[in-house]
């Protein structure tokens, strides 16, 4: 006995106890068994209520800080340390900017990292690299026995996360005074990840105990830590970005998945933008996808947020190549125009005019200017100087003159909608010669469910290929009010097909109203349709579901169009 006594006193001098007390379990602390489990952390203070970030129930890891983050874990429930409370959104756009700095050094792809690790395996610490993470290591009171304590190997695992009990090896986290020495163990991390088992145990394996990181935040190494010991997943918005980075640079998919689970729970409008650069920077092709649909259903809301104008040039171009945005071209212009103003002082260059053409370079092309109104470009793109003089010229030619001539810009209209295009036709024959002096051919209708117009089928010339001007509109029959409309040209083959034109934006049409289409045509005499029918359903082949068209008379000036023949023979449409 005195020999053990001997022993063991022995052993607290060594680890530099003198208080002669003895050894005893004290159940009253917050770590393990009770045991207090200072952290590791240069910055570490006692652990309190809220306090630094470790083990569920202990004190481990990164201590509070002025400005504390989100770690994995800690005494509070929702694991965020003391102190101000961050927004969502704000924790998310500072979250995405250490992200994208953290991707900006990762050298290699994930999936190429198991195959290069070693090789690239981050060098040992040089004794005086950082002589306060070495020299402020705080020794913790062995716990005899632990393992009786814990019935399940997840549990014994778990125990071991952020703690030197059977550590074999310290990462130095982050960079500057950020700092943290994080103790881990080799083999825990080789059974978790490829990049890891690659680092110790691959050809060129690294025999280093202390290695740096110092692209890595601390929060997000402590969060793959405790994934890879624990299977617990503890991501917040203000680490989800640098945790992604981390499992990606480290090849933990699984973790990986669950940040990009989190990031699709927190899409909205007003940071849709900003997680589409993240998701196009990370390679989340799925993220992407479900960031752009929200741009397509809200893209007022979301180019009125703060981060469209942080979005890098490839974005803008992938987004304003869509067809499907819903907001007319005059705002996406004016908000280019915001982008160009950011991004040229991103570049250090002045705001002129001409730089911004330059910084936006083929993203300009993208603006449909042919879809606005002649008001609308006169008021702002013709005033902008970003259009060269003939840009400005050819257009408002466009906008005047008949036939159109060509521009340089799209003039396809974009639509707002996804899904399959449709279109049924009411004539069951076609026939020759009928004649244009001005009058609109007109016929009213109404549907059974709520549909978007985009535009009309209309007959072309029986005298060869022609040119013709042509007006078209859908008008809200009761209140005689102009729904849309599009005063544009078509040209024709001389076939008895059908030729679309389309309208500038979908027009809504409501179920159970009466609409009265009209085209008003200037060219030759055209084709047109007999045996017409008064009702036409279309059935979706995916899904079933049938749109029933009624076709009416429409009272007036109709130029002769009516149920039976005539013009308009084809709407085109979407559910």
């Amino acid at each position: 006995m005195k020999f053990l006594v001997y022993a063991y006193a022995r052993f607290k001098m060594a680890a530099g106890d003198n208080s002669g007390r003895p050894p005893c379990l004290n159940f009253s602390g917050p770590g393990p068994l009770g045991n207090s489990q200072p952290s590791n952390s240069v910055f570490s203070m006692p652990a309190t209520n809220g306090g630094a970030v470790g083990a569920p129930g202990g004190a481990q890891g990164a201590a509070r800080r002025p400005n504390p983050q989100l770690g994995p874990g800690g005494g509070d429930s929702n694991g965020v340390a003391t102190g101000a409370q961050p927004t969502a959104q704000n924790s998310l756009q500072q979250s995405a900017a250490a992200g994208a700095a953290a991707a900006g050094a990762m050298a290699t792809p994930a999936s190429n990292m198991a195959t290069t690790a070693a090789s690239n395996a981050p060098q040992a610490a040089a004794p005086t690299a950082t002589p306060a993470a070495a020299s402020v290591l705080v020794y913790r009171e062995p716990v005899y026995n632990w393992q009786a304590t814990k019935s399940t190997v997840k549990e014994r695992f778990a125990f071991l996360f952020n703690n030197e009990v059977l550590s074999d090896v310290h990462f130095l986290v982050g960079k500057g005074m950020g700092v943290q020495r994080i103790p881990a163990h080799r083999f825990v991390l080789a059974v978790g990840s490829a990049v890891f088992d690659a680092m110790f145990n691959g050809g060129m394996a690294t025999t280093s105990t202390e290695i740096e990181l110092p692209d890595v935040e601390p929060a997000a190494f402590l969060a793959l830590l405790k994934f890879l010991y624990s299977d617990e997943v503890q991501i917040g918005p203000e680490t989800v970005m640098t945790t992604l980075y981390t499992a990606k640079k480290y090849a933990v998919p699984a973790l990986e998945a669950h940040c990009v689970e989190f990031l699709k729970k927190n899409l909205r409008a007003d940071n849709a933008f900003m997680l589409l650069t993240q998701a196009r920077l990370f390679d989340e092709p799925q993220l992407a996808s479900l960031c752009l649909e929200n741009i397509d259903k809200n893209t007022g809301d979301a180019l009125a947020a703060e981060g469209f104008t942080d979005i890098d040039p490839d974005t803008l171009v992938a987004v304003l190549e869509r067809d499907t945005l819903g907001v007319r071209e005059v705002r996406l212009f004016g908000a280019a125009v915001r982008w160009a103003e950011a991004e040229a002082h991103r570049q250090q260059l002045q705001p002129t005019p001409e730089n911004k053409r330059k910084v936006l370079g083929k993203a300009i092309t993208l603006i449909r200017f042919p879809l606005m109104t002649i008001e609308e470009f006169a008021a702002g793109p013709a005033q902008s100087s970003i259009l060269t003089d003939r840009e400005v010229v050819s257009l408002f030619l466009h906008f005047t003159v008949n036939p159109k001539p060509r521009v340089e810009f799209i003039d396809r209209p974009r639509c707002c909608l996804r899904g399959k295009e449709c279109s049924i036709t009411r004539f069951g024959q076609v026939e020759s010669r009928w004649g244009y002096s001005g009058t609109s051919d007109r016929i009213r209708f109404s549907v059974n469910r709520r549909i978007f117009v985009v535009g009309f089928g209309l007959y072309g010339s029986i005298h060869g290929p022609t040119d013709y001007q042509v007006n078209i509109q859908i008008i809200h029959t009761d209140s005689n009010t102009v729904l849309g409309q599009n005063d544009t040209g078509f040209s024709c083959d001389g076939s008895a097909n059908t030729f679309r034109v389309m309208f500038k934006e979908p027009v809504e049409i409501l179920p159970n109203v009466n609409y009265t289409a009209c085209a008003t045509l200037k060219g030759p005499d055209s084709h047109y349709g007999t045996k017409g029918m008064r009702k036409v359903t279309h059935e979706s082949s995916s899904t079933g579901t049938k749109t029933c068209f009624t076709f009416c008379y429409a009272a007036g000036n109709n130029n002769g169009t009516s149920v039976e023949d005539g013009q308009i023979p084809e709407v085109i449409f979407y559910t």
